[in-house]
Parts: structure tokens; sequence; C-alpha cells
């Protein structure tokens, strides 16, 4: 899922090419926020590789999609007003997932959270943080926190309460740090 036009562009043409079957999913919302250069030429960006958005020591924050704009920004603000050092990770593709660069990161800080819009239960997340704490059980300093939606339906006016914000990433954050 692309976090902007950039990534919808690349992973888009990597999803057609692709010999497997593929489900592009785009955030709505980045059709009117987002705003980037995208190269005019051709280019892939490979399916089932992470991005590592933001180097950091402290924390690993985990997302997809429009969320992780919203980690950058917690990320932002736990170091100015923390002196937490988060590294972001945009997954890019959920099924394959990077393991691999999801388990280096949470074995470096020893703490994770994944934030995503879904709702809490049986979300993509679970399956995130129940794989870290399977492989890197030994190396954590808190237990992996989930920042998502709620567990109930909600109308779209009400979607501004709904999907995980700056601040409730801000607050697990605190309390994954102070564990």
């Amino acid at each position: 899922m692309p976090r902007g036009p950039r990534e919808a562009k690349g992973l888009l043409l990597s999803s057609i090419r692709s010999r497997d079957p593929t489900i592009v999913l785009e955030p709505k919302a980045l059709y009117r926020t987002a705003v980037e250069e995208v190269p005019e030429g051709d280019f892939e960006i490979p399916l089932g590789v992470a991005d590592v958005v933001r180097e950091g020591s402290d924390i690993t924050l985990v997302g997809w999609g429009a969320q992780v704009h919203v980690l950058s920004a917690a990320a932002e603000k736990a170091e100015a007003e923390l002196g937490v050092d988060c590294e972001v990770i945009d997954l890019r593709t959920l099924l394959p997932w990077d393991r691999a660069t999801v388990e280096a990161s949470a074995q470096k800080t020893g703490r994770l959270i994944v934030s995503h819009e879904a709702p809490v239960t049986a979300g993509l997340g679970a399956e995130i943080v129940a794989h870290v704490a399977d492989r890197c059980f030994l190396r954590m300093e808190s237990p992996p926190l989930r920042v998502c939606g709620y567990d109930t339906p909600f109308p779209l006016v009400h979607e501004c309460y709904y999907v995980p914000d700056e601040l409730r990433v801000i607050e697990a954050i605190k309390k994954s740090i102070q564990f």
C-alpha cells in the first residue's frame, strides 16, 4: 500500500509485471493530500521490500500507506519532546511483508509499535507483533504494541476519531519507553 504518488507508481508497475496475482490498495486520502515528485521514466519498487523511512535507535514504528505519515510526524515529535529516537519503517506491501527488515530493526531498538487504520482485532498488526514476539523475544525491552482503529463500525464523518493519529502514537511511544 503506497504512502505517496512515487511509491504508488513503482508498486503498481511491479504489480502489473509480477507473475503472481497482486492486489493494489490505494489510500483515498492520499489523492487529496500527497504532493511529491514522480519520475517520468519507468521504474519498479520491489514487492516485499520495506523502506526504512527514518533511522532511529530507541523504538521501531511500523506502518504502511497514509499511516507512515502519521508515524513520521509522531517520530519527529517524540524526538523533540521526549528525546526518543524513532526508526520508521514503511512495509510498502502487506503480503509478502518484509520480515527481515522489521526483525532487524526490532532487535536493534528493543521496542516495536505497529500502527494501521484497520480494527485492532484480526488486523495485520497482530501478525507482525506475533512474529516479532516469536523471533525477537529475548531482545525486546518492552512488549510490542499496536495502535490501530477501534473494534467498532464508524460513519465516515467520524473517521478522524477512528483512524490512529499522532497523539495516539505518542502515547504508545511513552508507554513502551516507560515499561
